[in-house]
């Protein structure tokens, strides 16, 4: 059993050994910074331990069930389990430099074993099977999330909304795509106005203006939105006014200096009421 179990793992780091000179990578494992491994079929994650160095991993769109098998891989930076058919976060403890996990389209049913990656700054968990506030409530631990996207899952709880309010960092945010959208009252409005730090929310940024509308409408209602909504198109008219008085003064500059001088073109000056021929400077 051991001499089949080598011999098979042998043929694994020759296949892999393999994909590196495919991908014009090194050939000398632990030199290599990133792996695409993806398209492959793989139903597990093994034979890793000599690529050290990597700091992108891309295994998605595999058959893989389960995140193992990790623990060489100390720098990696970015994770790609997208596509496969995992059904659980787990065994990402070593992984305390990682970055962006993408496990989009997947079986995962609840978050967990975050807290154990500091730097994860991007979390992709669209297209799962995430239901319930407890589902999502490990996120109030992953402080340094910035990028969020959890659209099209089966979330159906209003106050998953507590939890986003405890990301400090979260600034984009997908949720398009579950039930919780329809149940939230006004709900790009109130979003922007409980998650201070957000920039873009599903399909379109949140630009100041879309800030202040929103704080205005929850501080007074409709009316007190309107108001805002109008200083604000009547401070961009006349921002709009004085750029054009701008780009009117320049042009008017340029007139008189050509009437004035006369008009250059590349090397040859065209003087103005003349008979003479053009000459060549």
């Amino acid at each position: 059993f051991n001499l089949k179990h080598c011999f098979i793992d042998a043929v694994r780091a020759a296949f892999l050994r393999d994909l590196c000179k495919q991908n014009k990578l090194y050939m000398t494992p632990h030199l290599n910074d990133t792996l695409y491994l993806h398209f492959k079929g793989f139903s597990r994650i093994e034979n890793l331990e000599e690529y050290t160095g990597l700091k992108s991993l891309w295994l998605h769109n595999n058959a893989l069930e389960r995140i193992e098998n990790l623990d060489a891989q100390t720098d990696l930076r970015c994770l790609f389990l997208n596509d496969n058919q995992i059904l659980k976060l787990e065994n990402l403890q070593p992984l305390t430099k990682l970055c962006t996990l993408n496990v989009s389209n997947n079986y995962i049913s609840v978050l967990e074993n975050l807290a154990y990656l500091p730097r994860l700054s991007t979390l992709q968990v669209a297209h799962n099977k995430l239901e319930t506030l407890e589902d999502v409530a490990h996120l109030c631990q992953c402080l340094a999330i910035s990028v969020l996207d959890l659209s099209y899952n089966s979330l159906h709880d209003p106050e998953i909304v507590c939890v986003l309010e405890a990301m400090p960092e979260l600034r984009v945010l997908y949720l398009m795509g579950n039930e919780v959208v329809r149940k939230i009252p006004n709900y790009r409005r109130s979003l922007i106005v409980r998650l201070k730090q957000l920039t873009f929310l599903d399909v379109r940024p949140v630009f100041p203006r879309d800030r202040a509308c929103a704080e205005a409408w929850a501080a007074g209602g409709p009316e007190a939105e309107r108001r805002v909504m109008e200083q604000w198109e009547t401070k961009e008219r006349k921002k709009i006014q004085k750029n054009l008085e701008e780009m009117s003064q320049v042009f008017c500059r340029l007139h008189q200096g050509f009437f004035r001088n006369g008009p250059v073109f590349g090397s040859i000056h065209l003087p103005i009421n003349s008979n003479h021929p053009p000459r060549l400077r």
